[in-house]
């Protein structure tokens, strides 16, 4: 079962970064699993009606600086509707400062 979770996790997170780097938008990857401040930070930063009812939020999470976005079904779903770009806070072709959580990493896009 863990194993499942992990390719899960690891299946929405290259999803994420493909869609990054087809729209040139430029992203820092920060390993979470590796640094409890950095996992701390993401806990502590997803409004709590956006958290699961039990355990911690599993990544990706995403975040444009401090400001929470959404998990990986918001992102998806934007994606869907040709909303991505506002649903990341980003400018039509403009980006800015967005976060992403992601297995074992943040995803730091300037």
């Amino acid at each position: 079962k863990e194993r499942f979770i992990s390719l899960t996790i690891k299946k929405k997170q290259q999803d994420v970064v493909r869609f990054l780097e087809a729209n040139k938008i430029e992203f820092e990857e920060v390993d979470i699993t590796m640094s409890e401040e950095q996992r701390q930070w993401m806990y502590k930063n997803i409004p709590p009606e956006k958290k699961p009812a039990q355990g911690n939020p599993l990544p990706p999470q995403i975040f444009n600086g401090n400001q929470y976005c959404g998990d990986y079904d918001s992102f998806f779903e934007s994606k869907e509707s040709n909303t991505v770009l506002s649903f990341l806070g980003l400018k039509p072709r403009l980006a800015s400062n967005v976060v992403l959580q992601l297995l074992g990493q943040v995803t730091v896009v300037q």
